[in-house]
């Protein structure tokens, strides 16, 4: 499964399943990295860390979506959410990598 790009992501909310594995500072907008020029998440995401992810007997019941669907997973530069979205895949979902992900996203008019 590849990646999902910004635009691609951009056209498809609200239709996708967004999952923000960052911290819950970072994803609130109450600690962030200083690189971005604004904190917050993308709308309409869902928080789930990255260490519930890896970390959950039953990915099915922390996710709460059914089998085979599709899922959008990010952080602040790629490399956690391409690690939660191995771990979803694994379990069953179509879950792609935004590795552009909050550096990316927070540089960008909102939609």
């Amino acid at each position: 499964m590849s990646d999902i790009e910004y635009e691609e992501l951009a056209e498809r909310l609200g239709a996708v399943t967004i999952i923000d594995v960052r911290t819950a500072a970072e994803y609130s907008g109450e600690g962030g990295y200083p690189c971005d020029p604004r904190q917050g998440h993308i709308p309409g995401a869902r928080h789930i860390p990255v260490e519930s992810i890896l970390d959950a007997g039953d990915l099915r019941a922390l996710v709460g979506e059914p089998d085979g669907a599709q899922l959008v997973v990010y952080c602040h530069g790629g490399g956690r959410s391409a690690m939660a979205a191995a771990a979803l895949r694994t379990a069953g979902y179509d879950a792609r990598n935004y590795s552009g992900s909050w550096h990316e996203w927070s540089r960008r008019a909102e939609p």
